[in-house]
């Protein structure tokens, strides 16, 4: 197994040059599978997390939560970890580089800070508000001396303001401040994505993939795209065939749900053998 210093150098080597896929799993299991599928990185999901942990979506999970989930994928795999951390659970700048601090200490590669304030009324920070916290985050990683890949978030589609402008505007100001790796999740077109990845150039972007497009890998790599994530999109397929499988039964009495279900056999087989490697 890599060492942490090694998974992050790893990590901020895959964001100079080409595309890769950063898929995010929800447990152990799944952040095996996707290993051994031969990804090179993984990220978590805060939303997967959350719905594993029977609680929805930014609301009831605290931080430490999700440190110790950020801590279990971490430990589960050889690759590099990118952790959702929301908003940095706090509002002031200085309590972010406090808890960003305690991210780090989980053995991450990177961490992503998002300018969602959790508030209907006004859902995203003020931008002057919004650099600060990234600027603490940066302070943060600098001084722990770990080299950690920092991901400034633009949350303006995902909370009801798609406006392409204020996105890129946004940021643009997270790259100054400090931030490696620039996300505005929500973005879908060619011409969205190719304007961002122009707007920060020569900095990284991560574009989510949280359904079916036309669009593919190679053509996200021809925009110029660094990183492509698909957030809680596996978590949710694998509810998807969850759910029809037990409504099958509570509201048919049917059992056909299982059609599409992954081999008994199959998955023994491979956890045996990973679980043998990973012992020895």
């Amino acid at each position: 197994m890599p060492s942490i210093a090694e998974k992050r150098s790893n990590f901020r080597r895959l964001h100079e040059q080409g595309c890769f896929v950063i898929p995010n799993p929800w447990d152990v299991g799944t952040a095996r599978y996707l290993q051994h599928l031969g990804f090179k990185a993984l990220a978590t999901t805060s939303a997967g997390a959350a719905f594993a942990m029977g609680r929805p979506d930014n609301e009831m999970v605290t931080r430490d939560d999700m440190l110790a989930h950020i801590r279990m994928i971490v430990d589960a795999s050889d690759l590099p970890v990118n952790a959702d951390f929301e908003s940095g659970y706090a509002h002031a700048p200085e309590q972010v580089a406090e808890n960003v601090k305690l991210c780090v200490a989980t053995g991450v590669a990177g961490l992503s800070i998002e300018d969602n304030a959790g508030s209907r009324a006004k859902p995203l920070y003020d931008l002057d508000v919004a650099v600060e916290r990234i600027r603490a985050a940066r302070a943060a990683i600098d001084a722990s001396g770990t080299g950690v890949l920092l991901t400034g978030r633009a949350e303006c589609y995902l909370v009801g303001r798609p406006n392409l402008q204020e996105a890129i505007d946004r940021l643009v100001a997270y790259a100054q401040a400090g931030a490696d790796c620039l996300y505005a999740p929500g973005i879908r077109t060619r011409e969205e994505i190719a304007a961002v990845v122009l707007a920060v150039a020569p900095k990284p972007v991560n574009v989510l993939i949280g359904q079916p497009t036309e669009l593919t890998l190679t053509d996200l790599a021809e925009l110029g795209v660094r990183r492509v994530s698909v957030g809680s999109a596996m978590a949710r397929a694998a509810w998807g065939g969850f759910i029809r499988a037990a409504r099958s039964i509570s509201e048919h009495g049917r059992f056909d749900g299982f059609a599409d279900a992954a081999p008994h056999a199959e998955l023994n087989k491979f956890f045996r053998e990973d679980y043998k490697r990973r012992s020895t």
